[in-house]
């Protein structure tokens, strides 16, 4: 049934409300941060642009702060956490997709069960562990808490489920292992799967402020949100600085994104209609 051009521009005015409602903190983000001293950011009616732009906040964070070291810290952790959780997790979810063996799905109901538990329960008891294996302060202390997550088992799990058996079965014949299946096989043909899963692990890791928070008190390891939390308390609360600084932090995820917007798609798409 073909659709009348009311109902297209319709659906089409729709898209767009709702994407000015999603691109609306950000727009109001990038315009206080470009506002001078002189103006008000409290002003009633808010004035979305900027009477005179300056690049002046961000100079200031640069000046002021060691950004470019939070920058390099949130970078390695999201790098070393992505890539571990892409591994760990593809590995986990291989035989639970593809082996039979005693107790498969008791550990899978228990692994999607653990989903259900908030961080702020766990929190202690993994501070303790990493506090008793000297992990505090340390690139590796922000690493392993996001090194294999259940979703990420989830997830490879159910792009594993959707390749045909034929393909691994032939691999078999030839003599190849259970290993090397996984990696030659398996691991080319769900790669939206794992842009997919890079890209939430990525936001993830990127945006977490609770466990460095916890597990660091040198300045020297602080990620970019712990680095913008501290120039709120320097400055006293001066949002045109704080907005700078958070800029600096959403470029990077943006970015990510933009590259590996074509195999995100690809992979939701294939979730959709499986599902």
């Amino acid at each position: 049934m073909r659709s009348t051009p009311l109902a297209i521009v319709g659906r089409y005015a729709a898209l767009l409300a709702v994407a000015l409602l999603t691109m609306g903190p950000f727009l109001w983000l990038l315009s206080t941060a470009l506002k001078s001293g002189s103006e008000n950011i409290f002003q009633y009616p808010p004035a979305l642009l900027p009477e005179s732009p300056t690049l002046e906040n961000f100079s200031r964070v640069l000046a002021t702060q060691p950004f470019l070291l939070y920058l390099k810290n949130s970078a390695l952790v999201a790098v070393l956490s992505v890539a571990a959780n892409l591994l760990l997790a593809s590995l986990a979810a291989y035989p639970l997709a593809r082996m039979e063996f005693k107790g498969k799905n008791l550990i899978f109901i228990v692994l999607l069960s653990s989903m259900m538990i908030p961080f702020q329960l766990l929190m202690i008891p993994v501070y303790n562990i990493a506090i008793n294996l000297g992990l505090q302060n340390s690139y590796l202390g922000l690493v392993l808490p996001h090194a294999c997550t259940a979703f990420g088992v989830f997830l490879m799990r159910q792009a594993f489920l959707g390749i045909p058996r034929a393909l691994e079965e032939s691999a078999m014949i030839e003599g190849v292992n259970r290993l090397k299946i996984w990696w030659h096989v398996m691991l080319p043909l769900v790669k939206p799967s794992l842009a997919t899963l890079a890209v939430f692990s990525f936001i993830a890791v990127w945006g977490d402020f609770l466990w460095p928070l916890i597990i660091l008190d040198d300045p020297g390891y602080y990620t970019l949100p712990l680095g913008v939390n501290r120039l709120a308390n320097t400055f006293s609360m001066d949002w045109r600085l704080v907005a700078a600084g958070a800029i600096f932090s959403i470029i990077p995820i943006l970015v990510v994104f933009i590259f590996s917007q074509k195999y995100f798609i690809e992979g939701a798409m294939r979730g959709a209609v499986k599902g």
